[in-house]
């Protein structure tokens, strides 16, 4: 019997996902890391890549239609072998040919054949409606982008892609204005609490929809339509927040020494390093200090990490994500600076890896480039710890009894108290703090 490889639970919490684009073809020889498609959330997409060897025999799942999570999508398996829900001499299921076997991977329609045990086969010329090779001169779409489209009341013949040779892709919908309604664009959010991959303590929290099209609003006020992103940050910050006992510590941390070290790396490095890498690396130094901070909530056990693998906070369109850098404190300052420059670029061109999402024991989100001074994340369950990072400012202190200028950045922990209780939360902030106003601690 195949193996039927199901919809992963691509990020902790996700409940479905869809299938963008399908990376490979009816008859094709996969082994064990080999990328089977494109998967979409409400986060990012991410690609899934195979962890079983064969032939691709059938594919149960459409490009852009909602997967719920641990439903089939593919099965592999040898030539001609039976899949399970499929009766004998079924015709293998494809409904887009043109963009599930590019050209480079399609076989031929024998080994289609051959595959599916059955004499027919889809021909692989036909062309997808909207895609590459349409000869209606439809617009250059995915089903997933068109699904949006009508959803939203939205004519794709009036938008311009802005993917890959003029293909229109989510974030033009996202950004379009329904027929007959004057909706504004939705913007970048620039939020400081992450909403990445959660694991929920109690029942999901039920989000409002969408204001209904055509219902009575407030004069002054215009709508802005819900995306499946917004909703997923409500939901899964609402559930943090209700769920898990946050509390605060707050510290003021001189960063004199710190900017000048800064200035003398970025002088000589092939890489700009950022104040937010340093804040990394002292993050990364205080949890192997402290290691009793470097764990998560498991609800009948705690889980101690050995490594340190922390999530950074990016915005992106629409909302933000949490990657994860991970073995921080074995990296240098300008490694890491490398690390969270791909992350972030491919976060904001919605290229993140699936593995690159999950885990990590900590975050770190900072607004400090924004100039606030000072603030209070939320929690990203099943983190037990979360650095919110202000900006630095020039203000007065008091060196050996004499005023001075020094220049101060107010940083906020906020720590679930289930795993970390308050005096360990202020041994591992003063750690910290050491770290980021004796900057050569992190050089050695």
């Amino acid at each position: 019997m195949a193996t039927v490889v199901r919809m992963p639970e691509v990020l902790a919490g996700t409940t479905e996902a869809a299938i963008t684009t399908w990376l490979v073809a009816l008859g094709q020889e996969i082994v064990v890391g080999t990328a089977l498609a494109e998967i979409e959330t409400d986060k990012a997409v991410v690609e899934y890549a195979s962890e079983v060897e064969g032939t691709v025999l059938h594919v149960f799942a459409d490009e852009g239609a909602p997967v719920a999570v641990g439903d089939p999508i593919v099965a592999v398996g040898a030539p001609g072998e039976a899949v399970e829900g499929v009766p004998d001499g079924d015709a293998p299921v494809v409904s887009a040919p043109a963009a599930f076997s590019p050209a480079a991977a399609a076989p031929a329609p024998a080994a289609l054949s051959a595959a599916a045990g059955t004499a027919s086969a889809v021909p692989q010329s036909c062309p997808t409606p909207g895609g590459p090779g349409d000869p209606f001169g439809r617009p250059f779409s995915s089903p997933l982008v068109r699904r949006l489209a009508k959803e939203r009341g939205i004519d794709l013949a009036t938008i311009t892609g802005t993917g890959p040779n003029g293909r229109i892709v989510r974030r033009d919908i996202e950004s379009a204005v329904p027929e007959g309604r004057d909706v504004p664009t939705h913007t970048a959010a620039s939020g400081a609490e992450p909403a990445a991959a959660a694991s929920p303590v109690a029942a999901p929290v039920p989000v409002p929809a969408a204001p209904v099209s055509g219902a009575a609003v407030p004069d002054g006020v215009e709508e802005v339509p819900l995306t499946s992103m917004r909703r997923a940050i409500a939901r899964r910050l609402t559930e943090s927040k209700s769920s898990v006992p946050h509390f605060y510590l707050v510290a003021d941390a001189r960063v004199d020494e710190l900017f000048a070290l800064r200035k003398q790396v970025n002088a000589v490095a092939d890489v700009k390093v950022s104040v937010n890498d340093f804040v990394l690396k002292a993050v990364a130094g205080a949890l192997r200090a402290v290691p009793e901070a470097n764990a998560t909530w498991g609800e009948t056990v705690l889980h101690r990490h050995l490594t340190v693998d922390v999530a950074v906070a990016v915005a992106i369109e629409g909302g933000l994500v949490t990657p994860v850098v991970r073995d921080v404190d074995r990296l240098a300052v300008s490694e890491i600076a490398r690390t969270v420059q791909d992350l972030a670029e491919r976060a904001r061109a919605g290229r993140l890896k699936q593995h690159e999402l999950e885990g990590g024991s900590f975050s770190v989100s900072n607004l400090g480039m924004y100039g606030s001074q000072e603030f209070s994340a939320i929690l990203n369950p099943p983190q037990a710890g979360i650095l919110a990072v202000g900006a630095a400012r020039q203000v007065p202190v008091v060196d050996d009894g004499e005023l001075a200028v020094g220049t101060v950045m107010t940083v906020t922990l906020s720590a679930d108290h289930r795993v970390i209780d308050g005096a360990l939360a202020a041994q591992w902030l003063a750690a910290f703090v050491e770290r980021i106003e004796n900057p050569m601690l992190l050089l050695v």
